[in-house]
């Protein structure tokens, strides 16, 4: 099944501000010099782009209470709520390119609200090697983009958490987690205490992608708004270098095509995030180049013609 609209609209959001190295802010630009818009009009979608959000600059500063950028990451993640929630009432399916993850706290609660108007279930899939459920106490760091799953579920900042109008934006059980393998202690033990459904990198290993993702795709119907959140790091740092925070051990190039051709099959897809593609760490824009193949397969691209 091919998805519900063909109608793309790409939205580009340069900036690292979550991030803990300089760099994602070139994502968009790199995903385009990939060939990202004409590789989705070849596989027969209209594909509008929107250009660039504008945002403050990343000013590099130390934590504040247990966050960095505070105010910058909720302006630019309210900036992108407004652009994709547009986008979801015009009909459209939005593409937001990336820039770092804490991106996906704007994104994935304007698809939140999106359904909760429109009467719809939500499944979002977070392909990612983090869990990304810090919050100012657990964080190691401080960078938003370490928490941008317990935000979305009600787990940090007012400003951050009511960017989509409802507290909680998203319902941790609303959410698969899938090629994880990189979560700090504190971390660990709230993701237990939620309750999120986590298909890591050993259960990968053990049970293979396929199972993996029957199960994280299973119960999706016509009533149900299919979000996928994909950060770069997702993927084997032997194939996809160009992200700031590799972590050893993701997913062959086979396990992804394998995961995205499922997502593609369910015919469900109807909004994307691309995260972390960090041009200045990258290998001849290898990773960019991958990034593009791999969104062409969620579009339905495959060997041979599937029923």
């Amino acid at each position: 099944m091919r998805p519900t609209t063909l109608d793309i609209s790409l939205i580009g959001a340069p900036t690292d501000i979550g991030a803990g190295s300089r760099g994602a802010s070139m994502g968009p630009e790199a995903l385009r010099v990939a060939g990202l818009p004409a590789a989705l009009q070849a596989r027969g979608l209209a594909v509008q782009d929107r250009g660039n959000l504008a945002g403050p600059a990343n000013p590099w500063l130390p934590p504040v209470d247990g966050y960095r950028h505070l105010a910058e990451v909720v302006a630019w993640n309210q900036a992108v709520h407004a652009a994709v929630l547009a986008e979801l009432r015009l009909g459209r399916l939005p593409i937001l390119l990336g820039g770092d993850h804490c991106l996906g706290i704007g994104s994935i609660s304007a698809v939140a609200r999106h359904c909760r108007e429109q009467g719809k279930k939500l499944r979002v899939l977070w392909l990612d090697a983090h869990a990304d459920f810090n919050t100012s106490v657990l964080t190691p760091s401080g960078n938003v983009h370490g928490m941008p799953v317990a935000c979305l579920c009600g787990h940090g900042p007012q400003a951050l958490i009511e960017i989509g109008g409802t507290v909680p934006a998203l319902n941790p059980k609303a959410v698969r987690q899938i090629g994880i393998r990189s979560v700090d202690p504190g971390e660990k033990r709230f993701v237990h205490e939620v309750g999120l459904e986590v298909f890591d990198m050993r259960y990968i290993d053990e049970m293979g992608m396929r199972h993996a993702m029957e199960l994280a795709l299973a119960t999706l119907d016509d009533k149900t708004h299919l979000h996928v959140s994909f950060d770069v790091d997702f993927l084997d740092p032997e194939i996809a270098p160009g992200v700031g925070t590799t972590v050893p051990g993701g997913p062959t190039y086979r396990e992804a095509q394998l995961c995205m051709e499922m997502i593609a099959d369910t015919g469900r897809l109807a909004s994307l995030d691309v995260m972390e593609l960090n041009p200045a760490l990258d290998v001849r824009n290898k990773t960019a180049a991958l990034a593009v193949d791999l969104i062409e397969s969620l579009f339905g691209k495959s060997t041979l013609m599937r029923a």
